[in-house]
């Protein structure tokens, strides 16, 4: 029988979960409600000993096993903060727990699962494949399976937090912005909020590449992902829960998308108040809050948004702080083509005046016209249509790349690769999980029937590498490339098309 929403209350009132987390704090964000016009309020569960929310879950349903069933040890499967909570409750309760979790999880989060005294297993590359892993070994070894977020104990535990934020702040809420990857938590903190406060809106917030529980609330039913983005690893789920998305259904308001440049600057925003720093699913309610107040106008209300982790790699730093500028539009990115002519670059120099320059890429490739990736900081959202007129009225062509994947992950660091040996180029982009010996794995699969006469790719100390890759491919090939593409298993964008290559490349 489905648990009711009263069910649901008790459970979250006798929750288990002090033992092991804290009651962690509400903190008014005061840089950030002075930017949005807010009051925005952070409940900040990046301070739990695991530096995530997860062991709240996680506790509460393995408190409540029974003495024969801890002594046949836990099994679960994470992307690394579940796993966490797992091993630090196993530890306190005296079990064992066998953690299994993707090859792509950070460093950082499978040591902190090891030193806790779990053992890991890695399998997979993302959490789908290292769940259909730990239910192999739960069937093999008889150990328990802790689900990190379909379980009515998992998520009674999780809504403590919507316990602590109405108990904290006593005062009208407008909404609360909650991260979504299986469900657990948004379930959790609605179940409560909406059984003592209904008024109180609840809005998850979604990655726009792992928007697994939005794809089911709006399709009815459970959509399972063929794919999902690697970022936010923390959110990467292709298939949500069964219990998590009949609450999610019933009780979330609205939901807000987010992308990766947009959870870049919500992690510096963050930082700029608190001095911490969040790993992506963690900034993701704030970046979703800052969506929703952009979308509807907001002025004057109170806003809370959950920091649900802060197991972040440093390695992952260069990249997140290199997209916050372009996710907060403090960087316009243009690509303006001027006269190959004297006097040219000096009028260019000119229009730019006093604005500061993040970047100037040029090489001479035609006789008539240069091409020009110019960065430039703004100082204000919304500067770049202004910044694109400008060069109009000085009769420059300038092409806005602020939204151009392929220029702000590969093109800006080649302008200048042009050659007219390069015939019959097609160019794809190739994402791939980020291991030892990926690079070299991807390489092996070329096919060796075409030429490639473009490659290019940057370790960008994120989780998944990236490959820009241009090859040779006779017209009469193109059915034959295609196939073999497509048989190579990676997500991939065919980039041949895009005016950014034709500008610089080919």
């Amino acid at each position: 029988m489905e648990p009711s929403l009263l069910d649901y209350l008790q459970r979250i009132l006798t929750a288990r979960v002090y033992d092991v987390a804290i009651e962690s704090p509400l903190e008014a964000a005061k840089k950030l409600s002075a930017r949005l016009g807010n009051q925005v309020w952070l409940k900040r569960e990046d301070t739990q000993p695991v530096f995530s929310f997860k062991l709240r879950g996680a506790y509460n349903k393995m408190a409540r096993l029974t003495p024969d069933e801890l002594a046949r040890g836990v099994v679960c499967a994470s992307a690394g903060n579940h796993a966490q909570g797992v091993a630090l409750s196993a530890r306190r309760l005296g079990c064992r727990a066998v953690i299994v979790m993707p090859i792509t999880t950070p460093k950082l989060k499978s040591d902190a699962v090891k030193d806790l005294g779990g053992q890991v297993v890695l399998h997979g590359d993302s959490y789908s494949d290292a769940y259909s892993h730990a239910l192999e070994l739960q069937s093999r070894e008889g150990y328990v399976f802790v689900h990190p977020f379909d379980d009515p104990d998992v998520i009674a535990g999780q809504g403590t937090i919507g316990m602590e934020i109405l108990r904290q702040h006593q005062h009208p809420i407008h909404a609360v912005f909650v991260a979504i990857g299986g469900g657990g938590l948004i379930s959790g903190v609605a179940a409560y909020i909406k059984a003592v406060r209904p008024e109180i809106k609840v809005i998850g917030v979604q990655m726009a590449d792992s928007d697994a529980m939005l794809q089911s609330v709006t399709a009815g039913n459970r959509v399972r992902l063929a794919d999902v983005g690697l970022f936010s690893d923390g959110t990467a789920v292709k298939f949500v829960g069964e219990e998590t998305f009949r609450m999610t259904r019933a009780l979330v308001d609205d939901f807000v998308m987010v992308d990766t440049d947009a959870v870049c600057a919500a992690i510096k925003d963050a930082f700029e108040d608190t001095r911490s720093i969040l790993e992506p699913a963690g900034a993701m309610g704030i970046a979703g809050m800052k969506a929703y107040i952009a979308k509807h106008g907001l002025a004057g209300q109170s806003l809370v948004a959950i920091t649900c982790g802060a197991n972040m790699n440093f390695d992952r730093l260069r990249f997140i702080a290199e997209r916050a500028e372009v996710g907060e539009e403090r960087e316009a990115l243009f690509a303006v083509t001027i006269p190959e002519e004297r006097g040219s670059f000096k009028r260019l120099c000119e229009t730019i005046g006093q604005r500061s320059v993040t970047e100037f890429s040029y090489r001479i490739s035609d006789a008539k016209d240069a091409h020009v990736l110019v960065g430039l900081a703004m100082r204000h959202r919304g500067e770049a249509v202004a910044i694109g007129d400008t060069f109009a009225q000085q009769g420059f062509a300038a092409v806005d790349l602020v939204d151009d994947e392929l220029a702000k992950e590969h093109v800006r660091y080649m302008v200048g690769g042009r050659t007219a040996l390069a015939r019959d180029e097609r160019l794809y982009r190739f994402e791939f999980p980020e291991r030892p010996g990926a690079l070299m794995q991807f390489l092996a699969r070329m096919h060796p029937n075409w030429n490639i006469s473009l490659f290019h790719y940057r370790n960008q100390g994120a989780d998944y590498g990236r490959i820009l890759v241009g090859t040779q491919v006779p017209d009469g090939e193109k059915a034959d490339f295609q196939e073999f593409v497509d048989s190579l298993g990676y997500p991939y964008v065919d980039e041949t098309e895009n005016p950014v290559y034709r500008l610089f490349l080919r």
